[in-house]
């Protein structure tokens, strides 16, 4: 066993738990670090604190003087609280955050020391962008980047720093992050959304995205974790034999919470809470070593920014325990992988659910306005969505036992499906009383006690309803949520502004009541997005022909699934709803391209070093072994040393045969690689690497793990499956 294997299992076995102090309650913590409303009333004037709500409510500006309050009043605030820094926090183009700090200390011209901040650094500030993707809207040695506050996203303390979250956009004012798309989706789908909901309340003024995600990880003991460079370097193992036990017994599945992860999660939600991280849920997951973490529901904008920084909190926490967290969609072979579900839905400022039936006709009409629309939404832009979760990391998991298939399809269950199929019934115009009466008592009317009884569960539908929400299970462990719920709610904003026009001409110039126009509406949404609903298996082979047949998009990869983004239809889409320019989804589709390659072209480096430096010798050293203990026989007792040598010169040709197999499939890999990196242009990039380079990954892993099977494991030097995925 290699020193560093022998000490990092021997270092794991030493570890206790921490004790983590919980005092009083939750909510007494919670938000204590933000600059909340709360906070607010405290601190600002009433002027300001009016500002500031309707730049929230309305998207309003806020002026200088104004802004130059609320920047007194928050750095009162935080330096109160113990901060010695302020940054603006943003999500560029890599999938993460990034933040740049400045102390609030300066100096007068006289040499006066003071804390100084104001509503210039506020509102404003300008990074260096140079080193950031941008997908070519800028050139590298143009480096002027401006960040912009979103007061939407309250800022929080975080160690010492005051953290104000805000957009990225270059100097010609493209966005060059998730956050500004999302916030222009956010309000297209608020502004489509509040149109038909007045339909049904005249009262409605506003309309939210909201959502739940539920965050899945590995955590793995941080010695362990450092003994496997692939871990380190890739987030995930690329060699590896199976432990001969994993999660087969669903054992783990809501079991006991082992100590050591109890600690971690306990001081975990401590520090969430603080930051006003809504969390609620955590439980042990399928896989061995893998958890979940969900929080309460929030404003689709805010609880992307808590996704975001929740990781990071993950990333620290985790580190005091001295665990490794993996996000990684597939970290380990043949066990459940990790994803992120987005679970999502539309309320309004009058405190409705637009996706939860209600108690008379009227209202279940209302919820299934918005049931019916985002079904025909997901129905026409089906490939787009799936666009939204493709990353090099989510290929391994999608398509995988765990996980929903590459085919786009949506599950709402037996009962709402007989709903839709009896409203596909109505007669065409206007509706007789009678029809309206059987309508609004026996199919609308008992919506309530349908979905109450309604307990289907498909786990392998990509996009489900499940009651009151959509749940969208493609998205991946690692994922900025920003990426789909973007799409999400551009696609919905479209498809209820042109519900809304059809709706007004019916009323207007074919002279039908409003009731009627939606119900005739609905009808031939619900006609014409059939080939969507699906109840089935998604993994059977019978659903990926059928599929086909209704010309459902199945983009396997990321190259494919990129493709979409960049269709006359999707352009035309994102400009209408004036949620990103031609420039900046090319530029988009340009980055996850490069990220895509890059991925792989480390997975690939990472690879042929552990083969050369640690499966090869290992090999050799073993076969070396058996060669010496063949000789020994053979001094002894010559030629009758054959009848005890039998198992030793067969491993010693099957590890020869696996150690050709490996040196030559390394080898082409390498040399696939070399061919795919001359290539100029980053779409081809991509499909090489997809199509030339990626293959031999599974090939070159199965001949390591045969050899990892026939070498005695002291010789073996990376630390295991059964020693990294069982806490103790």
């Amino acid at each position: 066993m290699s020193v560093q294997r022998s000490a990092a299992i021997a270092e794991s076995h030493r570890r206790k738990a921490i004790a983590i102090e919980e005092k009083g309650r939750r909510s007494d913590l919670f938000g204590v670090n933000v600059f909340n409303e709360k906070r607010m009333l405290q601190y600002l004037t009433k002027d300001a604190l009016a500002s500031v709500r309707d730049a929230i409510f309305s998207g309003s500006k806020i002026d200088r003087k104004i802004a130059d309050q609320v920047a007194e009043a928050m750095k009162g605030w935080a330096i109160s609280m113990g901060a010695t820094h302020y940054t603006h926090w943003f999500q560029p183009l890599t999938g993460a955050t990034a933040e740049k700090h400045d102390a609030f200390f300066d100096l007068l011209p006289d040499g006066t020391a003071l804390e100084k901040f104001g509503g210039g650094q506020l509102v404003q500030q300008e990074p260096d962008a140079s080193s950031f993707p941008s997908g070519g809207i800028r050139n590298t040695f143009e480096a002027r980047g401006y960040t912009a506050w979103d007061p939407t996203s309250p800022a929080f303390i975080y160690g010492t720093t005051l953290c104000i979250p805000t957009i990225f956009v270059s100097y010609t004012g493209e966005a060059l992050d998730n956050k500004a798309p999302l916030l222009r989706a956010l309000h297209a789908v608020d502004e489509a959304a509040t149109a038909v909901a007045k339909y049904f309340d005249k009262n409605v003024a506003k309309v939210n995205a909201t959502l739940g995600w539920e965050q899945e990880y590995f955590l793995i003991d941080k010695a362990l974790a450092h003994s496997r460079p692939d871990i380190i370097m890739t987030g995930r193992t690329l060699v590896g034999n199976n432990a001969a036990k994993g999660q087969q017994l669903d054992d783990h599945y809501f079991g006991v919470i082992p100590s050591r992860v109890l600690s971690f999660m306990s001081d975990l939600e401590k520090e969430c809470t603080k930051l006003g991280i809504p969390v609620k849920t955590r439980h042990n997951e399928v896989a061995p070593n893998q958890f979940e973490l969900a929080p309460v529901f929030e404003e689709a904008n805010l609880a992307v920014d808590h996704n975001l920084l929740l990781m990071d909190v993950m990333d620290k926490i985790a580190d005091k325990h001295q665990f490794k967290v993996l996000f990684h969609e597939k970290p380990f072979s043949d066990i459940n992988g990790s994803g992120k579900h987005n679970n999502w839905s539309l309320a309004t400022d009058t405190g409705v659910n637009l996706l939860s039936p209600g108690s008379t006709p009227m209202k279940n009409l209302q919820f299934l306005t918005f049931f019916i629309n985002t079904i025909k939404a997901v129905n026409t832009y089906e490939e787009l969505l799936r666009s939204s979760i493709a990353s090099a990391s989510n290929d391994h998991r999608l398509g995988a036992n765990e996980a929903p298939p590459t085919i786009f399809s949506i599950f709402i269950g037996k009962q709402l499906s007989s709903v839709l199929d009896e409203l596909e019934g109505v007669s065409q115009g206007k509706l007789s009383p009678e029809e309206k009466t059987e309508l609004k008592l026996n199919v609308v009317g008992k919506i309530p006690e349908i979905l109450l009884d309604n307990t289907d569960r498909n786990r392998t539908s990509p996009f489900a309803f499940t009651g009151n929400k959509f749940e969208m299970r493609g998205v991946g462990a690692k994922t900025n949520c920003a990426k789909p719920m973007t799409i999400l709610n551009t696609i919905v904003a479209k498809q209820l502004k042109d519900f809304k026009k059809e709706v007004d001409v019916l009323i207007d110039k074919k002279n039908l009541k409003k009731d009627e126009a939606i119900f005739n509406t609905l009808r031939e949404y619900i006609k014409t997005s059939k080939r969507i609903r699906f109840d089935g298996d998604g993994y059977s082979k019978e659903w990926e022909n059928e599929a086909k047949k209704r010309k459902l998009s199945n983009n396997k990869n990321t190259p494919d699934a990129l493709n979409i983004l960049t269709s006359k239809e999707s352009l035309a889409l994102f400009k209408t709803m004036k949620v990103m320019s031609d420039v900046e989804v090319g530029a988009r589709v340009e980055v996850e391209l490069e990220a895509y390659i890059l991925h792989l072209q480390i997975e690939g480096r990472v690879l042929s070093d552990l083969v050369y430096s640690s499966v090869i010798p290992a090999a050799i050293a073993y076969q070396n072994k058996l060669i010496t203990n063949v000789s020994g026989l053979k001094e002894i007792y010559g030629a009758a040393h054959k009848s005890f040598s039998v198992g030793q010169l067969t491993m010693i040709e099957e590890i020869g045969e696996h150690l050709n197999e490996l040196k030559k499939l390394t080898d082409a890999m390498t040399e696939a690689r070399k061919k795919a990196n001359v290539i100029k242009e980053s779409k081809k990039r991509a499909v090489a690497y997809c199509g030339n380079v990626k293959p031999y990954f599974d090939k070159i892993r199965l001949h390591s793990d045969k050899l990892e099977k026939l070498i005695e494991d002291q010789l073996w030097p990376l630390t295991k499956y059964r020693e990294l995925l069982f806490i103790k």
